[in-house]
């Protein structure tokens, strides 16, 4: 399975410090490859303890903040298991075990009697493909509650909320009735186009906090390590499909955030499932041949800018390069490292910084920034890459202009 990997290659609720904060620390955790963060008390790789040490921290000493943490994760207690299996038909395999989903910009064509081909309308969200006949809100729900779940046991040591946690990840992962197929073979199909495309990939950010909370649980016990071997199973078997499939092959040979996303799932996973080599030989080539690519010298990506959504898309994109300099740093990798000049991590994150406080000179369209609503989940989108690249390059002049106050707390969200 790793030679195969190799062969080929031959990429939420998490409460972390202020930006300031990063500033005063005189000495941060380091992520030791396959290990991750487990020298200080959690196997986690994007999640830093000093993020998790602050989460507990405020929710000790802020009593509102303590009840919101205890009202989602009680909430969460009511729901799940959750399954691929749930759906009322089976993707073209006759599999319910699955992934199924439709790409998110594709609809019904009206003149057709069956609305097929569906037809492409980019930044418009067909609200079909959030209904019970696909997995796309069934996965996120998932992430979600296992996510709040592990966090509130990391803070209040509630067993109840490793307990579900765990029985969520046993369905999803373990179960041989319910578990889904490591693979996104079905992913983002296209009526009377595609069963499944490369595209669709990017649908598994959704688990990147599930990998996340998984190593904050470890030390809770309500993870058995067969579980944990059969987990571990899971995304390794993941990997290989994402290496050498043909949806794989295509989203890493896609020239924009799909691309992007791909280095930083893949670099996860197969940390989370102990292959450091091929993380390393992704983070090695990051620079050069991901992102060098697709950011120009003054900072903008083309591929995104000419997007009808070209802030959050651009930000998007920034943040899973932001996140892979993270993986970076648990195989050794430097890639926080040069000027703007040099490095076009820091150009990107430079660019967007330069117009976080004044948006409306964004010299871009972006139907999002009319409408409030969505003007203010592109802002969150921004901020959280922000606020991540600000730790990583180690320059608080990165922070965005508004950062909450200290008792609402810092929550980093995941794409959903």
């Amino acid at each position: 399975m790793r030679g195969a990997i190799r062969a080929v290659l031959a990429g939420g609720l998490l409460l972390a410090t202020l930006p300031a904060a990063h500033a005063a620390t005189p000495a941060l955790a380091q992520c030791k490859g396959t290990e991750g963060y487990l020298a200080s008390g959690q196997r986690t790789f994007l999640w830093r303890p000093e993020w998790l040490a602050a989460q507990r921290a405020a929710v000790a000493n802020d009593a509102a903040l303590r009840q919101r943490l205890i009202r989602g994760a009680d909430a969460a207690l009511r729901r799940g298991p959750y399954s691929v299996t749930d759906k009322p038909r089976a993707a073209g395999s006759g599999d319910k075990r699955d992934y199924l989903s439709i790409g998110p910009y594709w609809w019904p064509d009206a003149s057709k009697p069956d609305g097929e081909p569906y037809r492409r309308r980019d930044g418009e969200v067909n609200p079909e493909r959030n209904g019970d006949r696909f997995d796309v809100q069934r996965l996120g729900a998932f992430s979600r509650d296992v996510e709040t779940l592990a966090l509130a046991w990391h803070a209040t040591g509630d067993a109840r909320y490793a307990e579900h946690a765990a029985k969520l990840l046993r369905a999803w992962f373990v179960t041989p009735a319910t578990r889904m197929n490591p693979n996104l073979d079905y992913a983002q199909a296209v009526p009377g186009v595609s069963a499944g495309r490369p595209d669709g990939i990017v649908e598994a950010t959704r688990l990147v906090p599930v990998v996340e909370a998984i190593g904050v649980l470890g030390t809770s016990k309500a993870i058995t390590a067969e579980d944990q071997r059969a987990i571990e199973g899971w995304f390794g078997d993941f990997a290989t499909w994402l290496a050498t499939s043909p949806n794989g092959k295509g989203q890493r040979a896609a020239k924009n955030n799909h691309g992007v996303y791909y280095d930083m799932l893949l670099g996860q996973f197969a940390l989370f499932a102990r292959m450091e080599s091929v993380t390393q030989r992704l983070a090695q080539d990051f620079l050069t041949r991901r992102l060098g690519p697709q950011i120009d010298a003054a900072g903008t990506l083309p591929a995104e800018t000419a997007r009808t959504r070209s802030w959050h898309y651009s930000a998007f994109a920034l943040r899973a390069g932001v996140q892979m300099a993270m993986l970076g740093e648990c195989v050794g990798v430097d890639l926080w490292q040069g000027d703007a000049k040099a490095n076009p991590l820091r150009r990107g994150v430079d660019y967007i910084a330069g117009y976080r406080a004044r948006l409306d000179a964004w010299p871009f369209k972006d139907i999002d920034l009319a409408d409030p609503g969505r003007r203010a989940r592109a802002l969150a989108e921004s901020d959280t890459m922000l606020t991540l690249a600000t730790w990583g390059f180690r320059d608080p002049r990165l922070a965005p202009p508004e950062v909450p106050a200290a008792d609402s707390g810092w929550l980093i969200p995941y794409p959903r």
